[in-house]
């Protein structure tokens, strides 16, 4: 079935940065796309960036230019390098196994003006 286990959330100042990883066992990693999402108070859960098995990525309109993720097949690693954060990237944040049910158990990420 598989887990994923997020780290690496916290607070942050406005234009600060942060990095976020998440820990993948139990599932072929090499084989599934990687997804991070948020969520914020009050919002539904939004996809913000997502990779390929091979390592191709795509972000959502709101975090291109500042956010890169990446993954690591040996680790079975997926990681979230986010600069410049603002304020409404405020979320918890999710690991998934893209398209699926596969969820981490999310990290909260708080950035203060």
């Amino acid at each position: 079935q598989g887990q994923l286990v997020e780290s690496g959330g916290g607070l942050v100042q406005s234009g600060g940065s942060l990095r976020l990883s998440c820990a993948a066992s139990g599932i072929m990693f090499r084989s599934y796309a990687m997804a991070w999402y948020r969520q914020a108070p009050g919002k539904q859960r939004e996809l913000v960036a997502r990779i390929s098995g091979t390592g191709r990525p795509d972000y959502a309109d709101s975090v291109k230019g500042r956010f890169t993720i990446s993954r690591d097949n040996a680790r079975n690693t997926v990681r979230l390098e986010m600069n410049s954060l603002k304020p409404d990237d405020t979320a918890v944040y999710y690991c998934n196994r893209y398209l699926t049910t596969l969820w981490g158990q999310g990290t909260q990420v708080t950035v203060s003006s």
